[in-house]
């Protein structure tokens, strides 16, 4: 049995007050009510863990659909911590928890303080660990040395006279039931300053003051007052982007499907921005050169920020939350992947500016998103538990190559690349990252394009073979080459030439320069057109696909197998001769018929073929670039971080005293006797141990001097 007293899951019960508020504060204080709603905090910190959240709404769209999508963002899936349902949640959690904390502390009090002499010899004798021995002493030198070994021990002991007994009553461990108070109080301390560096007093501000969202992107300068919150604002969170050589006293706070301006009381410039890299060339230090100056003493300092050792200015922490480009100034050559042209257009910009590109009939916006002087990947071809797949890989599932798979992986720095956004007249628009090197692929080097359509999307990869000086330029006359009807006619006839002998009749002549024309107009995208429709007679927009539609159309199957190899070898015979001739018209010798110039025209041959789907009229090429760095960090003022520290040291204690104090009480209840006195003694404590067991025994024997065994 326990003397412990049982806390109540029920409410707190008023007895003022009118019936529905004594019903709300009896809901809110119940302890069921605050189980329920840690239930649905939990579900909902499982929904914001599992789906991505603060992704741009397109995200989302691509994801779910534009139903599902439109849902999850009214129900404010997409900023789960930060929704207004999640923090009423909080709130309500952190009332009820204080209030659990009021009804409950009363009583965990009153019971510290009591020493429970009000038993009885009866109830006594039904506690489950109890001693009934006849002693020598009389019974108030009985009391007197059980006093004593007991304060001994370090127990706290009262003595109550009664009628003809006398009661010792003693408790040790009362710190135990104190934990409950330190843990509940810890938790309403924690979410109070979760809650005070949240969005709270922001949107408090933003429904007192009018102040509203930034739903458009303009100049820092043009920002209209009602989007720029207070300087005095206590508490906030936001994101400062600096390029080498800028300054910025104003942070980006986020809040939802918008943003505010908060004005921060320093001016932040960053001198440089430092970068170091592993062997592998992957990044291991990040760190800025600053220079503070203080808004109101006009005092300037320089300090160094990094990663994990922000700087405190003012109340305001900075911390080195990443990098960025700055701005960096790219040269570009844009060579056509449409039409016979052969000249790349020059092209100079800097990330994060927009060009208009037209060739008088169609219009095309050129956006410079980024830039990357490393880019370090994956290029093993494997998959395996740990690594799945690399950019390799990625190629490998993309285009198809024929690279065998191997185990492990191989970081390598792989060189600058470019990000940039080609957009239509209507608006859509297809990213792409197209590496400034050439990658050693599957033995060759290889220019690699990846092209996407969704943001987020996986990158698909158009993979150009460097020639022998490691450029483009050949693969590019061939390219255009074959988009020029009269180099594909002149090709087809030096091939018929090179491949049937001088005798050959008109009629032989006339069937291979047929086959040879149909195949490579094929190759190229001039697709054949049923004559009643006007509809071209294959789906493929031209390459090998093109190809094999039309053999599965034309051909019974029975003899495709001879019909694609005699189709192959004329396909590889005419584009030798397409190939040979654009070096010609360049003033450059006629490829040799070696090992390494096959390998060249193998791969040369594929990526036309990949050309043909390749979405844009233009392909990239960086040329030369000046680097510009950017240093991002994210200032934040939160004073209830020390609130937060207090309730973790609150908790701490209150876990540690709730698992390693236990609470044990103990009496003894003794009687005048023949001779001597008699001694009643009974002991109960909240967790019954192994250890409670041998303290009861120890206590036992130095108390009534009983053996120290325990009686069967």
């Amino acid at each position: 049995m326990s003397t412990v007293t049982n806390l109540s899951t029920s409410g707190l019960q008023l007895r003022r007050g009118s019936r529905p508020l004594r019903s709300l504060v009896e809901l809110l204080s119940s302890m069921r009510f605050a189980i329920a709603l840690l239930v649905v905090v939990a579900i909902a910190s499982i929904i914001g863990t599992v789906l991505q959240q603060g992704e741009p709404l397109n995200n989302y769209i691509d994801q779910f659909g534009p139903f599902w999508a439109e849902v999850f963002h009214r129900l404010g899936l997409f900023q789960v911590y930060s929704s207004w349902w999640f923090l009423l949640i909080m709130a309500v959690l952190v009332v009820s928890t204080t209030l659990c904390l009021v009804r409950n502390t009363p009583k965990i009090i009153a019971d510290l303080r009591s020493f429970k002499t009000g038993v009885r010899a009866q109830g006594l004798r039904a506690f489950h660990d109890k001693a009934e021995v006849e002693l020598a002493q009389p019974r108030a030198d009985a009391a007197a040395r059980i006093g004593g070994a007991l304060r001994a021990r370090g127990w706290r002991v009262v003595r109550h006279e009664r009628d003809d007994e006398t009661l010792l009553a003693a408790k040790v461990g009362g710190l135990g039931r104190v934990g409950y108070i330190f843990a509940h109080a810890a938790f309403v301390l924690i979410c109070l300053g979760g809650l005070f560096d949240g969005d709270v007093v922001i949107r408090l501000q933003m429904a007192l003051t009018g102040k509203r969202l930034l739903t458009t992107n303009m100049a820092l300068d043009q920002v209209p007052a009602r989007n720029i919150l207070s300087p005095a604002n206590p508490t906030y969170r936001g994101n400062v982007s600096i390029p080498e050589g800028g300054s910025a006293d104003v942070a980006v706070v986020s809040l939802g499907d918008g943003s505010m301006l908060q004005p921060l009381p320093f001016t932040i410039k960053l001198k440089k921005f430092i970068v170091k890299f592993y062997s592998t060339g992957m990044p291991r230090l990040f760190a800025s050169d600053v220079l503070i100056t203080d808004h109101r003493s006009g005092k300037t300092w320089p300090a160094t920020i990094k990663v994990n050792e922000p700087l405190t200015v003012d109340g305001v922490k900075i911390f080195q939350s990443g990098f960025d480009d700055g701005g960096s100034h790219l040269q570009l050559r844009a060579w056509p992947m449409r039409g016979a042209g052969d000249v790349p257009l020059a092209i100079d910009g800097d990330v994060g500016s927009a060009h208009q590109l037209s060739n008088g009939r169609h219009s095309l916006r050129l956006e410079l998103t980024g830039f990357r002087l490393m880019n370090v990947e994956n290029l093993s071809s494997g998959t395996t538990a740990a690594h799945p797949g690399g950019l390799l890989g990625s190629i490998d599932r993309h285009l198809g190559a024929a690279v065998r798979d191997g185990p492990g992986q191989t970081l390598t720095n792989v060189g600058p690349a470019v990000v940039y956004k080609l957009r239509d007249a209507s608006g859509q628009a297809h990213q792409f990252i197209n590496y400034m090197l050439p990658i050693r692929l599957d033995g060759m080097p290889m220019f690699v394009a990846g092209e996407r359509s969704e943001v987020g999307g996986q990158y698909r990869y158009m993979r150009i073979p460097a020639d022998a000086d490691g450029k483009v330029d050949d693969w590019m006359r061939l390219r255009a080459a074959l988009a020029d009807p009269a180099a594909r006619r002149a090709a087809v006839d030096a091939y018929v030439r090179q491949a049937l002998p001088a005798s050959a009749g008109p009629e032989l002549v006339g069937q291979l320069e047929a086959t040879a024309e149909r195949t490579l107009d094929l190759f190229a995208g001039d697709l054949p057109r049923d004559p009643k429709t006007g509809q071209p007679l294959v789906k493929s927009a031209g390459g090998l696909p093109a190809l094999g539609e039309f053999l599965q159309r034309s051909v019974p199957k029975d003899q495709m197998t001879k019909a694609s190899d005699v189709f192959v070898r004329v396909l590889n015979g005419v584009l030798w001769q397409l190939w040979t001739q654009s070096r010609a018209h360049a003033g450059l010798p006629p490829p040799r018929d070696d090992a390494a110039d096959e390998r060249y025209f193998n791969a040369a041959v594929l990526a036309l073929s990949d050309a043909a789907f390749y979405p844009a009229p233009l392909y990239l090429q960086l040329a030369g670039f000046k680097q510009v760095q950017a240093s991002v960090f994210q200032v934040a003022r939160a004073p209830g971080t020390i609130i937060v520290y207090g309730g973790a040291v609150l908790l701490i204690l209150g876990v540690f005293a709730m698992l390693y104090i236990r609470e044990r009480r103990c009496w003894f209840l003794l009687r005048d006797a023949d001779g001597g006195s008699h001694a009643l003694m009974a002991m109960s404590t909240n967790r019954r141990t192994l250890d409670f067991e041998k303290e009861f025994v120890a206590l036992r024997a130095a108390t009534l001097d009983v053996a120290a065994t325990r009686p069967q």
